[in-house]
């Protein structure tokens, strides 16, 4: 099996391998990858369930990346350059994912993004770099950078952004790593190739592809409960496309503390969303500046691209208003453009789309073999459902009644995916919430009957197909399909229709090899009637696999210990114990089992050799990958070291004005208070010398330069800083040194007197002489050595280094602290109670003090009169 078929049955096998690998994850991040934005959100113990914000505190994340001057922008910013730099700002990728390069959505794409999409080397869309970008980045082993960005790279690009901003929140020391995805229900297994290779591209582990519907679902129920089972529409008008969802949420358990949610049918429109009306009105601004102004600009890439920005805005704006003013400076050749565009105009262009948009609940309702009559209510979500003449027509299709606005349009795709993403690490406890999920296309199997000995007219095999997935099977199902054969053979896969258009139907290629070879080795072991099963899976996010083939027979012969010896090889436990191979259940329920004493098996299994093939749009292959991801990997190495050059460069600058500043202040600031003219003039000179090599050598300068020269000044303010400090924290150091020797005082009066009442009456204290002789002692010592250097401070000159640190203070009042409370903790030896010790009293002494010397219990009052003694 090869690597790359390796991580598809990974994938395939979503619900076994990878949810015991994820249970050691903290973190999960979901994405709500979208044409025009991403939404995302963090899942992490004992952080807030929410989404993740932007450089600029925004919840949604423009899904664009461009270059300028070599730097990579990301979001709103990388989209605003568009205006600017065309073929330096690349975004709405998600409709080049997985498609070959002649598809029909290649020139639409085109139609409004002046891009260069050209055939890659597996002839999947690639797209030309711009000159910016194509200064930036690894080259390959050759030195030669690569002309083109495959989309998926630059779909990794966008994701790794977000994990950026997903590590920031988390945490640096924190692991973002496992990554939910969300995509269309109408997703292809070619376009989820290729989301998956941009997942892994960004260095992410992809835990699930969870339909975007079923998201939404997801998040529907999370704060509800279904005693009575509820069919809904989740209906997503989005940038790029329509999706309609009819889904059943029923409760389950006695308590109804879990929810199943069972999609019935999907319908969609690939290409009916918020872009096709964008497109539509950016035409109605290019005919209008046509006209006033007797020019072309539809091959001017900077025009066009103000204007496209320029209908989005005019879009939102005649979703609240009735009309809107356009104003746009210098389109083309500095003409500026202004005009008026009513909602009324922009619906009647428009107007061909309504049906568009209605039509995939009708064809969702019809996969589901359902009525409107048996639907609760129509799930809004998508930024286009907001548009008042999409709002319009589903009202008139549906009933105003049925449309529901209860969940957020914008966060519910990605609130959903964070939540599943957490039922798949047993790190997190949530609300048990069950989703059933369905292929969206036919999925058929073909294969070549075998030939048979005696058939000498040469005439070529029939070909077998048979239906692997009907449209509407459930994710997760998994098929064992049996074959009695001789011979090695292949299984292809492929859709019984196209799922888009020029898009072909061809999936998998699926080698089984091995066969002769194992069924001689079976019938040398005494197996009969051999057979070949193929496992098969759809697995629950979308993908098509042949995880296992095997071998099995039936065994004849009970004494067998000796030729399963043989052919396992001599010596070998395989045998002997039984676990000859792992069987699927799937397959065989009568598989081996262990014994400590040899055992007579029942049959038989032996794995086969499962190779796979692309025979159409193939995803990236191993090598590939790596190259990407290395170059991916240089790029953000490269823009961090950057980034920390600005960062030191700032600082020193930032730096160099507060010296400035400092050494001009008046003479009653502290720093020339503090500080002596020597000190001042030797920092002087260095500023000075500092400052002439900023702005004389600061662009050619490498960031430990910068270190350097904010070293070599700090070196000489650091001492002054100093000198301020200590001076400023010496009261309260003072302060705090008085207190605990005013309280080892107070003490040792109290326990000395306890100790003459105690002596008298015969009774043991619960204080030595000795131990009270040993806290005086300490006491006289901090004293005698605390008055000795206040006084030499009091002497000391303003501008000078203080001769006692407050740091010095504090540990030796800390000594004396220590001493104290070991006695003031100390518990009393028990006595009989005789009578007696009555002279003796209680001795009340804070055990904790903050430094102010604010003791716990202690009034105003005291505090006062303390302070007044002190």
């Amino acid at each position: 099996m090869n690597s790359f078929f390796r991580r598809l049955a990974i994938l395939s096998l979503l619900s076994i391998s990878l949810f015991s690998s994820s249970t050691l994850a903290t973190t999960v991040l979901a994405i709500d990858y979208g044409s025009d934005f991403i939404k995302a959100s963090l899942i992490k113990p004992g952080a807030p369930f929410d989404v993740l914000l932007d450089k600029d505190s925004k919840r949604k994340i423009r899904s664009s990346v461009a270059w300028k001057n070599g730097e990579r922008l990301f979001g709103q910013d990388a989209f605003n350059l568009a205006t600017r730099f065309p073929k330096d700002s690349y975004s709405s990728l998600k409709y080049l994912l997985g498609v070959p390069a002649n598809a029909d959505v290649i020139p639409y794409y085109n139609s409004f993004a002046p891009l260069a999409v050209v055939p890659s080397t597996r002839f999947t869309a690639a797209i030309r770099k711009g000159s910016s970008s194509s200064s930036r980045g690894a080259g390959e082993k050759n030195g030669a950078a690569p002309a083109t960005w495959d989309v998926e790279e630059l779909v990794a690009m966008q994701l790794a952004y977000v994990r950026a901003l997903a590590v920031d929140v988390a945490g640096r020391g924190e692991r973002v790593q496992d990554v939910v995805v969300t995509v269309p229900a109408f997703f292809s297994q070619f376009e989820r190739d290729a989301i998956a290779d941009a997942v892994e591209l960004a260095g992410l582990r992809l835990l699930a592809l969870v339909n975007d519907g079923a998201a939404v679902a997801i998040n529907y129920a999370m704060t509800r409960q279904f005693p009575q089972p509820e069919r809904h529409i989740v209906y997503d008008a989005g940038a790029a496309s329509t999706r309609a969802t009819v889904a059943t949420f029923a409760g389950q358990g006695k308590k109804q503390d879990a929810t199943v949610i069972t999609v019935n049918g999907i319908g969609y429109d690939r290409l009916a969303g918020g872009t096709e009306l964008d497109r539509r009105l950016r035409e109605v601004l290019v005919e209008e500046f046509e006209h006033k102004h007797g020019v072309g600009i539809r091959d001017d890439p900077k025009a066009m691209m103000k204007l496209w920005k320029e209908a989005e805005r005019l879009k939102a704006i005649l979703s609240a208003n009735t009309e809107a003013s356009s104003r746009v400076e210098s389109v083309f050749n500095d003409i500026d453009f202004s005009t008026k565009v009513t909602r009324q105009g922009f619906e009647n262009i428009c107007a061909d789309m309504n049906l568009r948009f209605v039509q995939p609940i009708y064809d969702a309702l019809d996969n589901a073999n359902l009525s409107l009559a048996d639907i609760d209510s129509v799930i809004l979500t998508g930024g286009a459902s907001r548009i008042p003449m999409v709002r319009a027509a589903l009202a008139a299709a549906v009933g105003e009644e049925k449309l529901a606005m209860n969940v957020n349009s914008d966060e519910a795709a990605v609130l959903g995916a964070a939540l599943h993403g957490a039922t798949l690490s047993r790190q997190f406890r949530t609300k048990n919430i069950k989703i059933s999920d369905i292929a969206p296309y036919d999925v058929q199997v073909s294969y070549l009957a075998e030939a048979k000995s005696t058939d000498a007219s040469g005439a070529s095999p029939r070909t077998i197909t048979s239906l692997a997935f009907a449209k509407g099977s459930r994710t997760g199902t998994r098929k064992t399909l049996t074959f009695r054969r001789k011979n090695d053979f292949s299984l292809a896969f492929s859709y019984k229709e196209p799922p888009g258009s020029e898009v072909p139907v061809e999936l998998l290629d699926v080698r089984i090899s091995g066969v002769a070879e194992v069924l001689a080795n079976i019938t040398e072991a005494g197996g009969v009637d051999p057979v070949i099963k193929a496992t098969i899976l759809f697995s629950d996010s979308g993908f098509v696999s042949v995880p296992e083939a095997i071998a099995f027979a039936e065994i004849k012969d009970d004494s067998l210990a000796g030729k399963l010896k043989g052919l396992f090889g001599d010596g070998s436990s395989s045998a002997e114990d039984g676990s000859t191979s792992t069987v699927d259940p799937s397959v065989s329920s009568s598989a081996p089992k262990a014994a400590k004493t040899p055992a007579t098996p029942k049959d038989l299994t032996i794995p086969l050799n499962v190779t796979v093939k692309f025979p159409s749009v193939a995803p990236m292959g191993l090598e590939q990958k790596r190259e990407a991801r290395q170059r991916l990997i240089k790029m953000e190495a490269e823009e961090a070291s950057i980034a920390a050059r600005e960062e030191q460069r700032n600082i020193l600058e930032g730096y160099m004005y507060k010296i400035r500043d400092l050494l001009e202040s008046d003479s009653q600031h502290p720093f020339v208070r503090h500080s002596q003219e020597s000190e001042r003039r030797a920092l002087s000179r260095e500023l000075k010398d500092v400052s002439s090599w900023f702005h004389s050598r600061a662009d050619d300068a490498q960031t430990k330069d910068f270190v350097e020269k904010r070293t070599s000044l700090e070196a000489l303010e650091r001492p002054i800083v100093h000198r301020i400090k200590e001076l400023e924290e010496f009261p309260q150091a003072l302060n705090v040194s008085q207190m605990w020797n005013w309280h080892a005082r107070l003490f040792l009066g109290e326990a000395r007197e306890n100790l003459t009442a105690e002596e008298r009456a015969g009774t043991t204290g619960r204080f030595a002489k000795t131990e009270l002789d040993e806290l005086e002692k300490a006491l006289r010592e901090h004293e005698t050595w605390l008055n000795e250097w206040v006084e030499k401070q009091k002497a000391m000159p303003m501008n000078y280094d203080p001769v006692i640190e407050t740091g010095e203070m504090r540990k030796r009042a800390k000594e004396l602290e220590t001493h104290l409370q070991r006695l003031v903790q100390k518990k009393p030896p028990r006595v009989r109670p005789s009578g007696g010790g009555g002279n003796s009293r209680t001795i009340q002494v804070p055990l904790h003090t903050d430094e102010a010397g604010k003791s716990e219990g202690e009034s105003p009052s005291e505090r006062t009169s303390r302070h007044e003694e002190l």
